[in-house]
């Protein structure tokens, strides 16, 4: 379907041009469009027999709030969308790179480093997907899309509102196309489409990428479905640690499956060659890791199985060992919850240790609502254009709201900051408990580490700085270890204080701005990373 434009379809969206045809699915056409300042989007555009139904209107409107909540990781951002428009559409990430389907179609099944990588980022765009409260449906090779050879995830969210205005006329194609829908899908009385089946999607992509074939492939859809049903999947061809991961995956039983949080911290205990030469691939499997877990079994209903350590530990040293590393010894857990220490082992005269988080670690490029949300009041506003642009209204200084995480112990606080009107202070609040923080206020000219009891400040410490200049961007780092906070900015340290107050010894992080004059004050942040 990839070509130009036919009669009747449309020229422009909105905003949006439509350049040409990329393709199409169970919801409508997919168009090339080109947003304003020539950036290149994908525009989905809802089918005709969906524009008249105000019920469909109403849920696509649902999904897409829900669907833009989902963080960056490993996943094509949604954009923009219009419900209400004539032609209800949806605007997202245009990923510029061959599916996996087309991957192992011309060049045949992965290698076992890139197949790995493949595994954790399909793996970490669930765990994000699903910690935003969205489950995909319709997870399959062709909607895994390579961007500069990392795996992102498209056509996440919008799938229930389709399938609950169809009838599914098509024997091959619900909304899902077979040979990826778990068991439970089938079931004519009740099926349920639950984080479970994406789980149970992603071992049959990986199992495809390993080795060609799905493990159920039969002569027809119907033929498919009875052995996914009835029959143990094939897995010969995949590398041993992964086809046992694969395997419970595709446990007939969904509570028996492993959550896509789990999957990532089994996938995470082999520091692999490949996973090294990727970086940015470990630090979004991290912080999906850690994005949205109690939101798992609000979907299902259900608490989410719990796998022994055991199970895990089998898995983390087979995979380790595929990898020349040495593993661990049995017994030890593989992934430390928030406040344990990772065991590690020696090989060689080098450590070998678990990947592991130690406690939440968020990573936002700000460029979209996800974490931080728009907002706008009297006192001022939260929106995003490239970045999180805060403005003062009424009162002197505003905030805006981010992850519901609460930051302990040992954290660091990275991001860019730009002041954007004189006399504005970019502000940062860390270990926030309702009235009470620490503060650091970041200005033209100077930076201060404060205390906030009852929204009263108490300057700790102050350094001038001359080199935060108005309209230009600066990278502020904020170091908490052994409860002393260092505040860099470009790499220069500039303040340092103590932060031992014993009831701030965790909390909340939020942005926010302030002005010194009475003038409206403005900031934008950009690329934050909260690590503990």
């Amino acid at each position: 379907m990839n070509g130009a434009l036919r009669p009747g379809d449309p020229t422009r969206l909105g905003d949006y041009e439509l350049i040409r045809r990329l393709g199409g699915g169970g919801m409508g056409d997919v168009f090339l469009g080109r947003a304003p300042g020539d950036r290149l989007v994908a525009v989905k555009v809802v089918r005709p027999e969906y524009v008249h139904d105000d019920e469909f209107r109403a849920r696509f409107r649902s999904e897409v709030n829900r669907a833009r909540q989902v963080p960056p990781f490993c996943t094509a951002a949604v954009l923009d969308a219009d419900p209400d428009h004539a032609t209800p559409y949806l605007v997202v990430e245009y990923v510029d790179g061959p599916s996996l389907s087309e991957v192992v179609a011309e060049q045949g099944p992965l290698s076992a480093g890139s197949l790995h990588s493949v595994a954790v980022g399909v793996a970490t765009a669930l765990a994000a997907i699903h910690g935003a409260g969205v489950v995909h449906r319709d997870l399959k090779p062709g909607n895994v899309l390579f961007s500069l050879g990392q795996p992102k995830v498209i056509d996440f969210g919008i799938a229930r509102a389709v399938e609950a205005g169809t009838q599914h006329t098509r024997t091959d194609h619900m909304v899902g196309t077979v040979a990826y829908m778990a068991p439970e899908r089938f079931d004519t009385d009740h099926p349920t489409v639950s984080p479970a089946a994406d789980v149970f999607a992603w071992g049959v992509v990986v199992a495809y990428a390993g080795t060609g074939r799905t493990p159920f492939g039969a002569d027809s859809p119907a033929a498919t479905a009875a052995a996914i049903l009835t029959r143990p999947p094939r897995l010969d061809g995949l590398p041993s640690p992964l086809r046992d991961l694969v395997a419970l995956t595709l446990a007939k039983d969904p509570a028996q499956r492993p959550t896509a949080h789990q999957l990532l911290e089994m996938l995470l205990t082999a520091d692999t060659a490949e996973l090294a030469k990727r970086p940015e691939l470990r630090r979004a499997a991290e912080a999906a890791q850690q994005s949205g877990r109690h939101l798992t079994a609000d979907l299902t209903g259900r608490r989410p199985p719990r796998f022994t350590r055991r199970i895990a530990v089998v898995l983390g040293a087979a995979v380790l060992l595929a990898a020349g590393l040495t593993a661990l010894p049995l017994g030890w857990p593989v992934g430390a919850t928030d406040g344990e220490s990772t065991p590690s082992t020696t090989s060689g005269g080098r450590t070998v240790a678990t990947a592991a988080v130690r406690g939440p670690t968020v990573i936002d490029r700000l460029d979209r609502p996800g974490l931080w949300v728009p907002v706008r009041e009297d006192a001022g506003s939260c929106a995003f254009d490239g970045a999180l642009i805060v403005t003062t209204g009424q009162s002197s200084s505003f905030r805006c709201a981010g992850p519901v995480d609460t930051f302990a112990g040992d954290q660091t606080i990275a991001v860019e900051v730009t002041l954007r009107k004189p006399g504005s202070c970019a502000q940062i609040w860390f270990r926030s408990v309702k009235q009470a923080s620490y503060l650091l206020s970041a200005c033209t000219d100077r930076v201060d580490l404060q205390l906030e009891t009852d929204d009263t400040p108490r300057t700790l410490t102050s350094g001038r700085t001359p080199v935060f200049g108005l309209g230009r961007r600066h990278r502020v780092l904020l170091t908490i270890a052994a409860n002393e906070a260092t505040a860099a900015v470009d790499g220069v340290p500039v303040v340092t204080a103590k932060v031992d107050e014993p009831a701030l010894a965790a909390g909340q992080v939020t942005f926010g701005v302030a002005g010194q004059d009475g003038d409206p004050a403005q900031a934008a942040f950009a690329n934050a990373e909260i690590r503990s």
